[in-house]
């Protein structure tokens, strides 16, 4: 009995599903962070935040090391150990933050905790504002023929991960711009909850407009 070989739409799937669950976890991240501005018990609204985009963090490393892993073999190449350096810092950097914001929630030091998380984040996202790139340039290399028939949309496509490239990096630096001056004594509940928003509305933002463009790319 043949296999059928796998559709486009079934081997982009998983980055479709990992930019969607990015998307879900920075609007959870965002509504509680907003929560907090609002003064709505701004602890526990900064904690738990955390914890959902350290979340957030460790299921977007994995769908990318999935994905990566995937592109790899459709493709026949080795995959360049940077992309998993950097997975691995992200995972570990989710993991973190998990913990931080747990500790947090049980009252220790959550002065410390929590910028300490924040600025681990930013450093996260710009070490993941590469990845995306990456991932569709090995994608394009995997499927020549797909690339020549839907020039536009893949023109598109990369468009949109250089775009998210972009704004990964610059909320990763604001990020830790505002979780040092935290650490430095500003230590105003509302810098956080800015980095923390500004955080989860780029996980909107790059997840939700990756797998749009990615969808719409792959339609008959």
């Amino acid at each position: 009995m043949s296999i059928a070989p796998e559709t486009p739409m079934r081997q982009n799937a998983p980055a479709a599903v990992g930019g969607l669950v990015d998307a879900i976890g920075g609007v959870a991240t965002a509504i509680l962070a907003i929560c907090g501005l609002v003064n709505i018990n701004p602890p526990v609204m900064i904690a738990a935040a955390t914890i959902v985009f350290g979340v957030a963090l460790l299921l977007q490393g994995g769908a990318c090391m999935a994905e990566f892993t995937q592109a790899a073999r459709t493709s026949g190449r080795v995959v360049d150990m940077e992309p998993g350096g950097n997975l691995a810092a992200i995972l570990l950097v989710g993991a973190a933050g998990v913990v931080l914001g747990i500790l947090s929630l049980l009252g220790i030091d959550a002065n410390v905790m929590i910028p300490s998380a924040v600025i681990a984040f930013g450093v996260a996202m710009i070490l993941g504002s590469s990845l995306l790139p990456q991932l569709h340039a090995m994608r394009q290399a995997a499927q020549p023929g797909l690339q020549r028939r839907l020039a536009g949309s893949e023109i598109f496509v990369s468009q949109i991960a250089s775009g998210s490239a972009v704004g990964q990096s610059l909320a990763g630096l604001a990020a830790i711009v505002l979780g040092i001056l935290v650490l430095a004594g500003l230590n105003h509940p509302a810098l956080i909850l800015v980095a923390l928003l500004e955080l989860g509305a780029t996980l909107v933002i790059t997840g939700g407009a990756l797998t749009a463009a990615i969808l719409g790319a792959m339609q008959p």
